[in-house]
């Protein structure tokens, strides 16, 4: 349990500073069963039209300050960087996230809000956004990547914080600083790995789902016990809803040409893989010699 960064903890705040586009949805309709079952609290921050996920200090320090005034046992979940509380004085909660192949995500990410039903209901909570342009949707990825089109176009150290740019996973890692925003830089990726080490109890990875349920299960249990018999009897039919079938293939080809500026995004995802893989075994050979 020397690698558990739940029990540094002071008290039971779980916070799930999530990633678009890596499964979190599914993770979010999971927490909400557990907290009736393991009798815990479940906040999320509401519905933005601009989502901010980049805080000013005065606005870190609020999240920082709410998610404190929660009462333990609880849970909060927002889409938004990693916030060190200890810099205000305050206690830090455990921290959750989960992680994708950063192509994929970003993929993912171009459909989703492409999708009928994202606009609609964008439409619908904020009736004064006008509709996207039908020439916009109509833009395929490979044909937005072979045409070198700027939303398309990942340039290293870019500083871009336009709507739907999801590109640098490694940002909700790093943390609010301005080193955190160029994209696919070093200075980001080591100060994400570093926070990922220090602060957060499990960081999983949604193209292995049953190892992240079973380390979940095992090193945050207070929040997280039964989650693999939750999300195969309850949860997994919301998560084959929730697929965007508007997403069509993606040529192996086009995917190699845009990993060729995810260097650093790639090798921070290899990094949690491989730590996600290392707490496997550790709780495995723990079971063992008990």
């Amino acid at each position: 349990m020397d690698f558990n960064n739940t029990k540094n903890a002071k008290k039971d705040i779980l916070f799930f500073n999530r990633v678009p586009k890596v499964g979190s949805q599914t993770t979010m309709e999971l927490l909400k069963s557990l907290s009736i079952k393991n009798k815990f609290h479940y906040h999320k921050d509401r519905t933005q039209k601009v989502e901010t996920i980049k805080l000013s200090q005065s606005e870190e320090k609020k999240l920082s300050q709410l998610v404190n005034t929660f009462k333990p046992p609880s849970v909060y979940v927002k889409h938004v960087c990693f916030s060190n509380f200890s810099r205000f004085n305050l206690d830090m909660p455990i921290y959750v996230n989960m992680v994708r192949d950063p192509v994929e995500r970003v993929i993912s990410w171009y459909y989703y809000v492409r999708a009928p039903w994202y606009f609609v209901e964008r439409k619908r909570a904020f009736p004064d956004l006008p509709l996207p342009n039908p020439n916009w949707l109509r833009k395929d990825y490979e044909t937005c990547v072979g045409t070198n089109d700027p939303e398309c176009r990942y340039i290293p150290d870019q500083r871009r914080d336009g709507f739907g740019d999801h590109r640098r996973q490694t940002m909700f890692f790093c943390g609010h600083a301005d080193d955190c925003t160029g994209f696919n830089t070093e200075v980001a990726m080591r100060k994400a790995k570093e926070n990922v080490e220090k602060h957060y109890a499990v960081v999983g990875v949604l193209e292995e789902l049953n190892k992240t349920l079973t380390v979940l299960e095992h090193y945050v249990p207070r929040f997280f016990k039964g989650a693999k018999d939750v999300y195969y009897n309850e949860v997994q039919v919301f998560s084959k809803i929730n697929r965007n079938i508007y997403k069509p293939p993606v040529a192996e080809a086009t995917k190699d040409i845009v990993r060729k500026n995810f260097t650093r995004e790639l090798e921070f995802f290899d990094f949690c893989k491989q730590r996600l893989h290392k707490r496997s075994e550790e709780r495995r050979v723990g079971k063992e010699c008990r």
